[in-house]
């Protein structure tokens, strides 16, 4: 008999795979699974015990990495103060069980800078957008009154003088800060046309309920703002439309595993656009520009209730297919949308889904304690009560997504790393905010906590009512 062996922390035994829970180094960026033998499995679903000589050798190739010995177990943290920092960003073990660092102390995400620096978004970035001869707007805007898409409605409508189309979605929890800022906003747009929608409570909490027990929060945004407003979209021949999201996010889907490097050049793949434009032609439908094929695709994954294409790849977006099955509650939201896709989709007067590089249109570096400052004194924008929070500024519950998406990821329940643990750690790799700002909204104003947060209890309470 030899010592006692252990599965390794942040590893996982499903079916006839060895799953990691984590953001590795690297090299071994995206390889978070091992497929195991026969022999492999029944061995692993035994342990922690000791193992025969034979035995070992079976799982030999596995030793010191998902197999160890005792004193080679990880320990996770169980609070910030407990955590490991990259040496460079606020990256930590906490916020993001499981994370790696290489030799020189560096996370994942700071190994990659370099490798990553060229992905801007995964929908076409344009430089400008022309005025509009067949439609009386421009470009639309799903604006929440937050922070990113009022600046993006500041530098569209105000430094560009284009016609937009605001689109609010008013969710039950938007926070105060938010509605105001929507209607001060409304005061200093003249060429700006507010469209707010609101779903039914009856019907939304159907769909919250299925959401709830999917993903253990209500958020749907803004998957469930693009069902609500493109037939709106469609009926006015809207040319373009944006939906106001810092680089950060973008950049966090390719860590999550949900879009791979392609996506984020895929506007300017002309072999893939010339074949599609051609199938396109043979059906006698009009060829795609720049943009239309990236709304087709969004729009087609939320009428559907799979994202095989993406899967078949080893891509997927929890967030998006569990909205999908929790929209399927209300059948009836669906065929305006499904009817505003095949019509657009036949006459070619499809809004492109495009996107602008905030670094770029404020001249270098999306700084916001500079923005802020700009969206105060020119869209009457109401920041949050506390002036050290800088990431989402318009819902009241947005810890409670953190939360969710932190707790469910560190118990090793969901494979989907919690969205602002990306986001913050990236925004502190690219020096948006000094490291002791970081942290301290890490602390105070993020929902990584194991521990329930009071925030969840407005969440249930409206799904009771």
């Amino acid at each position: 008999m030899s010592e006692k062996y252990f599965l390794q922390n942040r590893w996982k035994l499903e079916n006839n795979i060895l799953y990691y829970y984590g953001l590795r180094n690297k090299e071994n960026l995206f390889k978070n699974t091992v497929k195991l033998s026969k022999k492999q499995i029944e061995i692993i679903s035994s342990l922690p015990r000791e193992l025969f000589e034979e035995e070992v050798s079976v799982i030999k190739n596995l030793l010191g990495k998902q197999i160890v010995k005792e004193n080679e177990l990880r320990t996770i943290p169980k609070s910030l103060g407990e955590a490991r920092f990259c040496k460079n960003c606020c990256a930590n073990d906490f916020i993001i069980p499981g994370i790696e660092f290489d030799e020189n102390s560096l996370c994942p995400m700071c190994q990659t800078a370099v490798d990553t620096e060229n992905l801007k978004s995964v929908v076409p970035i344009i430089k400008g957008i022309p005025h509009s001869e067949k439609s009386r707007f421009d470009v639309a805007l799903f604006y929440t009154g937050g922070k990113d898409s009022t600046f993006l409605l500041y530098y569209l409508a105000k430094v560009k003088k284009l016609r937009v189309l605001a689109l609010t979605w008013e969710i039950p929890f938007i926070s105060e800060s938010a509605k105001q800022s929507i209607e001060n906003a409304k005061k200093h747009f003249s060429n700006v046309e507010f469209i707010s929608r609101k779903i039914c409570d009856n019907d939304l909490r159907k769909i919250y309920k299925k959401l709830y027990e999917l993903s253990k929060n209500t958020c749907a945004c803004p998957s469930l703002a693009y069902v609500i407003f493109y037939p709106e979209l469609v009926a006015n021949r809207v040319p373009y439309f944006m939906a106001g999201n810092e680089p950060v996010q973008m950049l966090g889907l390719y860590y999550n595993h949900m879009s791979p490097k392609f996506v984020y050049t895929l506007s300017e793949n002309k072999t893939l656009s010339f074949f599609i434009n051609l199938g396109r032609i043979l059906t006698l439908k009009p060829p795609l520009k720049n943009g239309q094929l990236q709304t087709l695709m969004t729009m087609g994954q939320l009428s559907r209730k799979d994202g095989a294409i993406m899967d078949f790849f080893g891509y997927s977006n929890p967030l998006v297919s569990n909205i999908v099955k929790a929209i399927s509650e209300v059948p009836e939201l669906m065929p305006p949308f499904k009817k505003a896709i095949r019509v657009s989709s036949r006459s070619g007067n499809i809004p492109a889904f495009v996107h602008m590089d905030f670094d770029e249109i404020c001249g270098g570096k999306y700084d916001w304690k500079n923005v802020k400052n700009i969206l105060v004194e020119e869209c009457g924008w109401v920041p949050p009560s506390s002036d050290k929070k800088s990431l989402h500024t318009s819902c009241k519950i947005e810890r409670c997504k953190d939360h969710s998406q932190f707790i469910r990821f560190y118990n090793c329940e969901s494979k989907m790393i919690p969205f602002s643990a990306l986001e913050i750690s990236l925004a502190g790799r690219n020096r948006l905010n000094s490291k002791d700002e970081i942290i301290y909204e890490m602390e105070h104003f993020l929902g990584f906590s194991l521990d329930e947060l009071p925030e969840c209890s407005a969440m249930c309470d409206y799904l009771k009512e």
